[in-house]
């Protein structure tokens, strides 16, 4: 194996570690509204991409299977954070909208997320900020080509 294989090695595992990390540290953070990190994060997705969305839409954002999703929306639904309504367009089809309570949860989040963000990040500067998003962003643009192309091979 090369130096250069070396290093792509210990950068996929230590995002992996850290993808963990930092799942454990949303898991402790939404526990202070009472939420699971799994429940937390689709009533953040629907604030920021706004009412009615679809909950495939919420899946992709969140980063979990659309079968997964529809016990989550259940949940939140029971909650009285969530309602689902039918598309006008598609009758099959269910949007979702947060309620006001779930618009409230959202934004009390989001607003914790801002000094937690900056805690975890402390330390990097702009340019390395920029950097890591390249990063992430091109490794991104990577594994959908290499899922796409994995399709075509199947």
């Amino acid at each position: 194996m090369s130096g250069n294989d070396l290093s792509l090695m210990e950068l996929m595992i230590t995002m992996t570690q850290v993808s963990r990390a930092y799942k454990a540290v949303c898991d402790r953070f939404a526990s202070r509204f009472g939420l699971t990190q799994a429940i937390a994060w689709p009533i953040v997705a629907i604030s920021r991409l706004g009412d009615g969305v679809r909950p495939g839409v919420i899946a992709d954002a969140v980063g979990i299977e659309p079968s997964s999703v529809v016990r989550l929306i259940d949940q939140l639904v029971a909650a009285g954070l969530l309602e689902r309504h039918e598309d006008a367009n598609d009758r099959r089809a269910r949007l979702l909208f947060l309620t006001e309570k779930g618009r409230d949860k959202a934004r009390e989040i989001e607003m914790a997320l801002i000094p937690l963000r900056r805690q975890l990040l402390q330390g990097l500067t702009d340019t390395e900020l920029d950097v890591c998003m390249h990063v992430f962003r091109t490794l991104g643009k990577s594994i959908e080509n290499y899922k796409t192309a994995s399709k075509q091979h199947d």
